[in-house]
């Protein structure tokens, strides 16, 4: 028989790996629908969709491994790099879906808050939540919705040598800002911007993929902490946060 491995879980939902099936277990219908119809309608690879007997959604395996993880470094090449970024741009150019996603859904009411917390909370000292805060104000510009995965962690993009063979995790996606993705995909891995962006093909403003960098970590902070993930481990998201001092 084989093993079941747990890939996330936290009290929300969970995904385990059994041999070459992946079992997504989420109590929320919505987010289960949204995932289905978002592989559906996406122009790039996903994963096919086996089965589905709610709450539970069974995936096969993508071939290949992921472009990296947070915290380490990332072993797919420049080629693979910029194979991810036409990727993302291809997403990006497709007829966006009808409804609101959460790349770029962050207002500045809801940054304000979560500052104002991680402060009173002495989860993060004032003068960095500061620093990152004001860092953070160039991604609240005008912006054109378009089709965006929402959640791009690096976790998420498979990759066989320089090939994209998938993205994964599509509960997220739906009408957003691109620079959200492009952001979201090199969190902790900035050196690998200037590849991503070859890949994309696209005049971006580099100042807001720095400005999402700091909302996305200043946002996910307390959350991560709150579910029994560590935002302090090395290469994480306060390091991303530290960085910008």
């Amino acid at each position: 028989m084989d093993e079941v491995e747990i890939v996330v879980a936290h009290s929300e939902r969970a995904t385990l790996r059994v041999g070459d099936v992946f079992l997504k277990v989420d109590g929320d219908r919505a987010r289960v629908d949204t995932e289905v119809e978002a592989m559906a309608l996406a122009p790039v690879p996903t994963p096919e969709v086996l089965w589905r007997r709610p709450p539970v959604l069974a995936l096969a395996a993508l071939p290949g491994t992921a472009l990296g993880r947070l915290g380490a470094p990332s072993t797919g090449s420049p080629a693979a790099w910029a194979a991810a970024g036409a990727a993302v741009r291809k997403l990006h150019d497709a007829p966006p879906p009808p409804w609101s996603g959460r790349g770029g859904s962050t207002s500045a009411a809801d940054l304000d808050a979560e500052c104002a917390l991680l402060v009173r909370d002495g989860v993060l000292p004032a003068d960095l939540v500061g620093r990152n805060r004001r860092v953070a104000e160039a991604a609240f510009r005008p912006w054109t919705p378009v089709f965006t995965h929402g959640d791009l962690q690096i976790t998420h993009v498979f990759v066989d040598g320089d090939e994209v063979t998938g993205i994964i995790d599509w509960s997220e996606a739906g009408r957003g800002d691109a620079v959200f993705d492009l952001a979201t995909l090199t969190l902790g891995h900035e050196e690998h911007l200037g590849d991503l962006l070859d890949g994309y093909g696209a005049d971006v403003d580099l100042d807001v993929v720095r400005a999402w960098w700091s909302l996305r970590s200043l946002m996910v902070v307390r959350w991560l902490v709150e579910h029994g993930f560590d935002p302090f481990a090395p290469g994480c998201e306060v390091d991303v946060l530290r960085s910008r001092m």
